[in-house]
């Protein structure tokens, strides 16, 4: 599996973005797609997830401001971020994890800053 995220950029505080993680290859049936953040000089974080059958959890981070969604026919992922703050500033990742397995794959990262 191999997964391309895109969408990143440099916006104002209060601006919105959607990120795209497009998955291909031999994508399994029943997956969970996950969107993460690094910010500079912090641990990976948990920003928004959703399963191949529409079940949706999110972090903190992401509560209230940002959807998560999925395209199941294009095996692509989105997340709808608004009301951006500068300390939204990170890499964002995507992650595909199949269901029943210890096995995960990690996009490259898309850069997201905000200047204030």
């Amino acid at each position: 599996v191999q997964l391309q995220a895109s969408g990143g950029g440099l916006v104002q505080t209060g601006w919105c973005l959607r990120l795209s993680c497009a998955a291909s290859g031999s994508i399994p049936s029943m997956y969970t797609t996950a969107w993460y953040r690094q910010l500079p000089g912090k641990q990976r974080e948990m920003v928004a997830r959703i399963t191949s059958v529409g079940e949706i959890e999110y972090g903190d981070s992401a509560k209230g401001r940002w959807t998560i969604s999925g395209d199941h026919v294009k095996n692509t992922a989105f997340l709808q971020m608004s009301s951006l703050k500068a300390e939204d500033t990170a890499v964002y990742s995507c992650n595909l994890r199949p269901w029943g397995t210890a096995t995960e794959y990690w996009g490259q990262g898309t850069e997201v800053t905000v200047s204030s």
